[in-house]
């Protein structure tokens, strides 16, 4: 296993850190506790010793399971990362509330590395309000947590204001060969790293979309490498980055953990061809999109309520990726049915302010019939 020293801690985590947000289950719905032990105790003994839960993943059961599972091993031989649910805090009270209880959740005196989970302009501006950050600082003077970090989810902007405000221990991003100008993107990248805060990252393979690849652009990965799964090229791009020290996956399959660990354990970063084929790769990729759609939100606030951006968001993913079992689930739960294209009531106001020149109207109509269709057609397999 690959191993990185932390910016200016003494840790040496390995480079491929385990994600316990997305364990195997059952039919309904909890962890399957044995074939998950079965995986965390293969990644430990195989050198990864970077474990990170959240105390909402898997409904609120990661943490305790994550606990009693790694509590057979030396608590000295592996690293528990932790996040504070900023958008339940409302006082002091709150964060003391569930800190305590995710230290008798996770059977531990202390947390390795703390974060404040899924930042952004709002709730950085309520914890910055309520201290927070303070109450964070006085558990490090305490023992209780080692290092304090955050995890992002918003423009760079707020990244910067962010990652500027304090000292940090490191932080957490979104990043991959596909999200370089999105959220924090390789500017945020850029700026972690001149400032010496290392960085964890968090979707290497963009929930999984770099992992099932349009047949075109799989068949030149294939043959570039017959050996390689098509995951194991995002995951060598973001580990190529000397500032990514810890790089996240959710395994949610023994295979899964398997690739990933024959990746990391005798890690080879992308050569100057590759990270050529890879620009190019993407720029095909990019190709696909159905629209021009930047996301930049001239066209709101429609008067039907439309979420333009993010109707077009959905659509121009499943153009990229062709994925129909994300862009179903994305379809269903990511938008409210009365933000869809289909509550559109062809005014033309988003198309007189929009700076892409989309024919917005016709795009909306097109995009819920293609995206409807993609729910049916997976509705009609599955029976």
């Amino acid at each position: 296993m690959d191993y990185r020293k932390l910016g200016k801690t003494n840790v040496s985590a390995s480079l491929l850190g385990f994600g316990c947000m997305r364990f195997p289950t059952t039919k309904g719905g909890e962890i399957n506790s044995a074939e998950a032990e079965k995986m965390l105790d293969l990644a430990y003994s195989k050198g990864i010793n970077y474990f990170d839960t959240a105390y909402v993943y898997h409904s609120g059961k990661s943490e305790e399971f994550v606990g009693k599972v790694l509590s057979k091993y030396e608590r000295s031989s592996y690293y528990i990362a932790d996040k504070l649910p900023c958008w339940m805090i409302n006082s002091l009270d709150d964060a003391q509330r569930i800190f305590n209880e995710q230290l008798q959740r996770l059977q531990t005196d202390y947390i390795d590395f703390y974060l404040l989970h899924s930042l952004g302009k709002q709730s950085w501006d309520k914890m910055v309000e309520i201290c927070v950050p303070e109450f964070c600082e006085n558990l490090k003077k305490q023992g209780k947590i080692k290092y304090l970090g955050f995890s992002f989810h918003d423009e760079y902007k707020v990244f910067e204001e962010i990652l500027t405000s304090r000292e940090w221990d490191f932080c957490q991003i979104q990043l991959n060969f596909m999200d370089i100008e999105h959220q924090a993107g390789m500017k945020g990248y850029e700026l972690a790293e001149r400032l010496g805060v290392p960085l964890v990252i968090m979707e290497p393979l963009k929930g999984g979309m770099l992992a099932s690849l349009p047949e075109d652009i799989t068949a030149e990965l294939r043959k570039a490498n017959p050996n390689a799964s098509i995951a194991s090229w995002g995951l060598r791009w973001i580990g190529s980055l000397p500032n990514v020290k810890v790089v996240l996956s959710g395994m949610s399959a023994m295979e899964q953990l398997e690739d990933n660990l024959s990746i990391y354990s005798d890690f080879k970063p992308l050569s100057d061809e590759e990270q050529q084929m890879i620009r190019r790769l993407s720029e095909a990729l990019r190709s696909k999109m159905n629209n021009g759609c930047t996301g930049c939100k001239y066209c709101l606030p429609c008067p039907a309520g439309v979420n333009i951006p993010k109707n077009f968001s959905i659509w121009n993913e499943y153009g990229m990726y062709q994925n129909k079992r994300i862009a179903a689930w994305q379809w269903k739960n990511n938008i409210d049915d009365k933000r869809k294209a289909k509550n559109c009531v062809s005014c033309g106001q988003c198309e007189e302010v929009c700076p892409q020149n989309i024919n917005i109207r016709e795009d909306l109509s097109r995009l819920q019939k293609e995206l409807d269709s993609v729910v049916e057609s997976l509705k009609a397999s599955s029976k």
